[in-house]
């Protein structure tokens, strides 16, 4: 009786949490608009918070990283290809050269950040005259005023890059055009704003949120996006050296002929990134999210698989010995583990986006568009489950792309049927919790109807997720015989009918794992000491020979929580292989979560991951000649593109006519 009382509780909890989360932070609340006197917004606390949280709703949507996506999302990187149409996959549009600045293809940040902007701005300068609100009261929506202003300066320098920053100065409407000249900032003035935003929104506001205002930021939240933004800062392509010089070397300002984005390498921009993140770590509020290891019970489908020999047995985080290293990893995000239980989230949403793209993975048999395809690339980077990479492991002849598996394995709620193809089996544990293969296991089992419940899902031509069954609609095919899983539940089903139903899910717009993996990033590449005081008054002397263990031990978490050995001596020797392992890790890590697009751009490589061919399996072919890497034969990949301008989204033309100072991005 208790369990199931505790079973009933989580359940409302759920449905709580789902509800309220739509009336706070990132859902828009249309009680009041534009066109409502400002008199009418002071006249009480509730009128005051239901603009401010209405202000909040109008910023881009950062968990809308498939579709619909005023931010670039996963269309626009290596990680996610697709055939489906521009006009819904905005990202897509920049990869095929479509955007231009007469025309952003819906990524347009800039906009609504500067409504939200002008919104902040009014509620700091009128707060005063609300008469019905505490002290207390008062200084948290200060904060939270302060936060969202530093949240959306901080969306356009990612999207757009130096901001044009207006303080407090709420902008009258019908003034002459001399009135609205104002120039952009740098990319470091803009960086210092964010951060002494966030720093004054981390003095009021709290660390912890009521259930029923989940999605709400809290001190963590603005300390983690500070350690984010520090972090872009003090990468290459934005503090000197060659790639900066690359992209940014004859971007200057029209007013005083100052470089937007500094030539001059400043290492220190790197302590500060890792004093951010230890500040974070510092709190000790936030953990990787772990499922304990099954080992007995009387589903035997559900036991946790023995660790390799090369992964530490000692509890964690200083192994894997006592967690389930699948679960753990995929439960985070298929709407199992319900967000106030996460301790990994620093700040997070409840997403109908996430909900609604699930979709485009499933095959159309099952009502979906087979459309979601991961690249060959992304498959090749996921570690066999003792740690070698396929190459290391094809050398040892423990990895072979040919043949199939002969034995049936259960581990963790999962299924490797016999037949796979040898190359899909012993990966690591988060292949299986984000890639669908072809022979790979749908259990699907909101729906009661056999015939689309518990399938097996192939993608060779003439298969029930075959090419020719997008005869209708030839874009809804699966393209690279790989879609993505990482959202799915093993309860969610797009049937209709027969019960068919999707979890809830929530998207983690800053989870500890990127704390942990900044850190060890910035403290990789000091080559001194140094010594940096934060705002809030904690103080930090950083230097990678100091403090490389501490950094190790971060990367290491990250990889023990997925069941991956520690990084090795080889790694770790030096500064250049160390980087290498932590960006493998993060591309790994962060799949389809929306951080590629900037990491790629911020460490310079962007020409480089870009020109790589998009290849998959040999999706026109039968059965006997599928397993065959084959670069993809359709115009959308042959027309794909990639230009150094890239690195911004451009200024939208119409904005740039406004004001004679306002410099346009390079390129465009």
């Amino acid at each position: 009786m208790n369990r199931m009382k505790h079973l009933i509780w989580l359940t409302l909890l759920a449905v709580v949490v789902t509800v309220s989360s739509c009336e706070d932070f990132l859902d828009v609340d249309e009680y009041f608009d534009d066109t409502l006197k400002y008199d009418s917004v002071f006249v009480s606390r509730q009128n005051l918070e239901r603009y401010l949280w209405g202000a909040a709703g109008q910023l881009p949507d950062e968990s809308a990283i498939f579709g619909n996506d005023v931010l670039p999302g996963e269309t626009a990187t290596d990680e996610i290809f697709t055939l489906m149409t521009e006009d819904l996959f905005h990202g897509k549009c920049l990869t095929l050269d479509l955007v231009s600045s007469s025309n952003l293809r819906g990524m347009n940040a800039w906009d609504p950040c500067y409504r939200v902007i002008r919104k902040c701005n009014t509620i700091l300068a009128r707060i005063g005259e609300c008469k019905d609100i505490t002290a207390l009261q008062r200084s948290e929506l200060v904060g939270y005023a302060h936060f969202l202003r530093g949240y959306a300066y901080s969306m356009i320098l990612m999207s757009h890059g130096p901001a044009v920053l207006l303080g407090d100065d709420v902008l009258d409407t019908n003034r002459d055009a001399d009135y609205y000249e104002r120039g952009r900032a740098t990319y470091d003035e803009t960086v210092d704003y964010i951060c002494n935003e966030l720093e004054i929104a981390a003095d009021f506001i709290p660390e912890d949120v009521p259930i029923l205002n989940f999605g709400r930021p809290t001190k963590g939240a603005a300390y983690a996006l500070i350690a984010r933004v520090r972090l872009h800062a003090a990468s290459p392509a934005f503090n000197g050296g060659a790639a900066a010089h690359r992209y940014f070397g004859s971007w200057t300002r029209s007013s005083d002929g100052a470089y937007y984005v500094s030539q001059t390498y400043d290492e220190g921009k790197w302590a500060l990134a890792a004093a951010a993140c230890k500040r974070v770590m510092d709190m000790k509020r936030y953990q990787l999210h772990t499922v304990e290891k099954t080992t007995s019970g009387g589903d035997v489908t559900e036991l946790t698989p023995e660790l390799p020999a090369t992964v530490s047995d000692a509890d964690f985080p200083n192994g894997a010995g006592n967690i389930d290293p699948l679960k753990s990893y995929t439960n985070m995000f298929n709407g199992t583990t319900y967000p106030v239980q996460n301790k990994e989230l620093i700040w997070g949403k409840t997403s109908g986006s996430i909900q609604a793209f699930t979709q485009q993975s499933f095959p159309i048999y099952m009502n979906g568009f087979n459309g979601m395809c991961l690249p060959q690339k992304v498959i090749d980077a996921y570690r066999m489950r003792d740690g070698k990479t396929i190459d290391e492991a094809r050398a040892a002849g423990e990895y072979s792309e040919t043949g199939n598996s002969r034995v049936l394995q259960y581990f963790s709620g999962y299924r490797v049927l016999r037949g796979t193809n040898n190359m899909y089996v012993n990966r690591e544990m988060r292949f299986y919790a984000c890639v669908g293969y072809s022979g790979c296991y749908w259990p699907a089992t909101s729906c009661s109807n056999q015939n689309f419940r518990q399938q097996t899902i192939y993608y060779y031509n003439g298969a029930n997720a075959g090419r020719d069954k997008a005869i209708q609609e030839p874009r809804n095919q699966c393209i690279t015989g790989y879609v993505l899983k990482k959202y799915i539940h093993p309860e969610d089903n797009w049937y209709n009918g027969d019960g068919s139903t999707r979890t809830s899910k929530t998207f983690p717009i800053i989870r500890y794992a990127e704390i942990l993996l900044s850190y060890a990033e910035a403290v990789n590449h000091l080559t001194a000491s140094h010594t940096v005081t934060l705002p809030s008054g904690q103080s930090y002397t950083l230097s990678r020979a100091a403090n490389l263990d501490e950094a190790l031990q971060a990367v290491n978490q990250v990889r023990f929580r997925a069941g991956q050995p520690a990084v090795s001596a080889a790694e770790a020797a030096s500064e250049t292989s160390l980087d290498e392992a932590i960006r493998h890790e993060r591309f790994i890590e962060f799949m389809a979560e929306g951080r590629r697009y900037y990491d790629v751009r911020r460490w310079g490589i962007l020409e480089e991951v870009e020109s790589e061919p998009i290849t998959g399996m040999n999706v026109e072919a039968d059965a006997s000649n599928y397993f065959v890497r084959t670069i993809v034969n359709h115009s959308d990949y042959r027309n794909r593109t990639c230009d150094r301008k890239m690195v911004l989204l451009p200024l939208e033309r119409n904005e740039v006519r406004k004001s004679r100072s306002l410099d346009q991005n390079p390129g465009w």
